[in-house]
């Protein structure tokens, strides 16, 4: 004969988190995203025509809010590869989106890890809700395509938003009203059309990160 204690109810609850561990959690998050003056000090370069870049990944990938677009570009400018997912995290984390970044551009193009110094350059486009103005959730965006760039081997490149009013490349000032979020897709060609994904490893990323 066998003798025990059955665990009480508090015991088998799990602990809820204090405020002190709430707060520090948050202080994270806030330390992994980027402000508009710290963008533009980190030497990010500048789209020679960033209309164009922007058209073509709009026509491409149709975005529609809360899609991101990560797209790589050679020195010329030209787009090598590019991946769409949706953002599905109910947390804005600029770790988070540097995961869901990285798991795109592992899936559409090798690194360039071995390089010396970086050639080709990784640019993002994000679609959402609201106005041109910066957010906390674009500081994060920011905060992962660096971060992202870094751990692939790329250069940084510019960081746009894509709303009602239009397109604009945040840090710089320069934007359009057309594309925009409600605007249909204007005409693009390419001979050679990169690689382009939509969903897996990154939305899996994302998704796990809003479960928890």
């Amino acid at each position: 004969m066998t003798f025990g204690f059955a665990p009480s109810a508090a015991a088998s609850k799990p602990e809820s988190p204090t405020s002190a561990e709430l707060s520090a959690a948050s202080a994270h998050r806030l330390a992994r995203m980027l402000e508009p003056a710290e963008w533009s000090a980190a030497g990010i370069p500048l789209l020679r025509n960033p209309r164009d870049v922007v058209s073509g990944l709009h026509s491409r990938h149709r975005p529609t809010p809360l899609t991101a677009v990560v797209a790589v570009l050679d020195p010329d400018e030209r787009l090598r590869a590019s991946a769409s997912f949706s953002r599905r995290a109910t947390v804005t984390d600029g770790w988070v989106f540097r995961n869901a970044l990285l798991a795109q551009l592992r899936r559409i193009i090798p690194h360039d890890l071995r390089r010396r110094t970086p050639i080709r350059t990784a640019v993002l486009l994000y679609c959402r809700d609201g106005d041109a103005r910066w957010t906390q959730e674009d500081g994060a965006w920011m905060w992962g395509l660096r971060d992202a760039c870094t751990l692939h081997g790329l250069r940084c490149g510019a960081y746009i938003t894509l709303t009602r009013d239009g397109w604009q490349v945040l840090g710089e000032g320069r934007g359009g009203r057309r594309p925009s979020a409600g605007s249909r897709p204007e005409l693009f060609t390419e001979t050679e059309p990169p690689v382009a994904r939509t969903g897996g490893a990154a939305s899996d990323v994302l998704r796990r990160a809003a479960a928890r």
